[in-house]
């Protein structure tokens, strides 16, 4: 088995291109530069893609292995019903950014992954770890432009991508000491959570991703998905 404290360490690693993704992006020049060339366009699509691999690839084979068609399909239909409503109380209250909630959303079950490969003692943890990092850092570059444009202090904006990462390590302990050994449970959070990913990329972080030239910020989400296909690859 591979140490907790190893999988608390791999999570809190992953998690931490958050805010270096956002830092990045506080830049004025970088990102002045990153607005004239479209390439925050390119990395929405790109973060837009890494989320659809995520669902596709790891969250949905994993759940549905352990899951019958009707509770599958009711965790993940109440997962998208659930970040529905959730949007509309953020549109209407406007203390939150629909893609921060993706990216959260996506990081804590592939947090929790690490956790129960950790578990299992299997060396995908070290590489879902390596792959959460590089989905993690555009995700982190987008929500700060968004959350920013949101009108949230800068105090309070950094407060929340600088306590983000430990959520990781949570996640992971959760996985490595309760859910390592609940295979049902285990899906029923992963299916939950594809639904509201799902939802979160056509309603939010796609119609965001605006182009003005000739559409290639769009290849962002090949690049993202196929970052997502490989990893998966190597994994299995």
């Amino acid at each position: 088995m591979i140490s907790l404290e190893i999988a608390l360490v791999l999570a809190l690693l992953a998690g931490l291109s958050i805010p270096l993704g956002a830092l990045i992006s506080s830049r004025s020049s970088w990102a002045t530069f990153c607005t004239q060339r479209e390439l925050d366009s390119f990395v929405t699509y790109f973060g837009g893609g890494a989320l659809l691999a995520a669902i596709s690839l790891v969250l949905l084979p994993r759940g549905m292995e352990s899951l019958s068609v009707l509770p599958a399909a009711v965790a993940f239909a109440f997962g998208g019903l659930a970040f529905w409503q959730f949007s509309i109380w953020a549109e209407r209250t406007k203390n939150t950014a629909s893609l921060f909630m993706g990216m959260t959303l996506d990081f804590l079950p592939e947090a929790i992954l690490i956790g129960v490969a950790a578990a299992h003692n299997s060396i995908s943890a070290y590489l879902l770890a390596a792959l959460i990092a590089l989905q993690n850092l555009p995700e982190g570059f987008a929500a700060h432009q968004e959350m920013q444009s949101s009108g949230i202090s800068r105090k309070h904006l950094w407060l929340i991508f600088l306590l983000t990462p430990f959520l990781g390590p949570m996640s992971a302990w959760v996985g490595f000491a309760w859910l390592s050994g609940n295979e049902q449970t285990l899906a029923m959070v992963l299916m939950f959570c594809s639904g509201g990913i799902l939802y979160l990329i056509f309603e939010d972080i796609a119609p965001d991703a605006r182009t003005t030239g000739e559409g290639f910020p769009a290849v962002g989400a090949i690049i993202g998905f196929l970052l997502g296909m490989i990893g998966t690859m190597l994994i299995h």
